[in-house]
């Protein structure tokens, strides 16, 4: 079962104040929790990113948004079941170019 679903908005020095932009407007326009700003890789992800939690309800509304406003930006997106590893690895959705995970983290 689907219990919520995180977007993590990767950045580099260059894009982070973009990428904090666009967090803190989805954040606004969605009501969806915003954590912070990740200056280097953490946990399975390659690249700095800030993590959008959201409901399902809310992240039916904000995919199809980051779509169209991720101006450049490559998102991850994944539900969140409880299973982690299938979660990031089978189940996860990329918005511009995929990036491999460092997956080993829940082995």
């Amino acid at each position: 079962m689907i219990t919520g679903f995180h977007a993590h908005v990767y950045f580099d020095a260059d894009t982070k104040d973009l990428a904090e932009q666009i967090c803190k407007s989805a954040a606004q326009t969605f009501g969806v929790t915003m954590g912070r700003m990740h200056d280097r890789p953490v946990g399975p992800h390659p690249m700095p990113s800030c993590q959008l939690g959201t409901t399902p309800e809310q992240f039916a509304q904000l995919l199809p948004w980051l779509a169209l406003n991720r101006q450049g930006l490559i998102v991850f997106a994944h539900p969140e079941t409880g299973q982690h590893l299938e979660d990031h690895r089978d189940r996860g959705i990329w918005l511009g170019t995929g990036l491999g995970l460092n997956l080993s983290i829940f082995q």
